[in-house]
């Protein structure tokens, strides 16, 4: 089931989004951030923010937001966690196409995801499956902690 995201929810969220934070693999972020500032950036800050839940357990999270403001507002930006554990079954992919829906019907034109990891084969083939296209890729802008600098890719979608 998905569905939006109380702070309750992030409370039980924290540890999945602190693990992934992290391993600094895929989410550039700080790995030190509090829960507070952390509660902010994937709960208050967004749009809005989606848990997928099974079995009264909390496997992923999605948040929409505006990508820009002003004459950029149209196209939006997402982010997505899934617990490690629960990784392989599906979970990514329901978030996602979740969160194209979710953007049209709040109105947004296009999805653009700023900053995937090249390094992050498995969600770039997920990505590209799902019709997003490279657009950019950014040289040695990712410091990943066992890889040293990797390059980052700005994929998107018209929806």
């Amino acid at each position: 089931m998905i569905r939006e995201m109380t702070l309750p929810d992030f409370k039980v969220f924290w540890q999945t989004f602190s693990e992934i934070v992290n391993a600094q693999e895929t989410y550039a972020f700080e790995p030190d951030m509090s829960f507070g500032q952390a509660y902010e950036l994937w709960c208050v800050s967004p749009l809005k923010t989606f848990v997928f839940e099974e079995g009264n357990q909390i496997l992923g999270s999605y948040y929409i937001k505006p990508n820009g403001v002003g004459p950029s507002s149209h196209i939006c930006n997402c982010g997505y966690m899934v617990h490690p554990e629960s990784r392989g079954r599906g979970i990514a992919r329901k978030l996602c196409e979740h969160s194209q829906q979710v953007a049209i019907e709040l109105g947004f034109k296009a999805m653009q995801f700023n900053a995937v990891v090249s390094t992050n084969e498995v969600a770039i083939s997920l990505w590209k499956k799902l019709g997003y296209s490279i657009i950019g890729t950014i040289p040695k802008a990712y410091l990943h902690k066992q890889l040293g600098y990797v390059d980052s890719y700005i994929m998107h979608k018209s929806l």
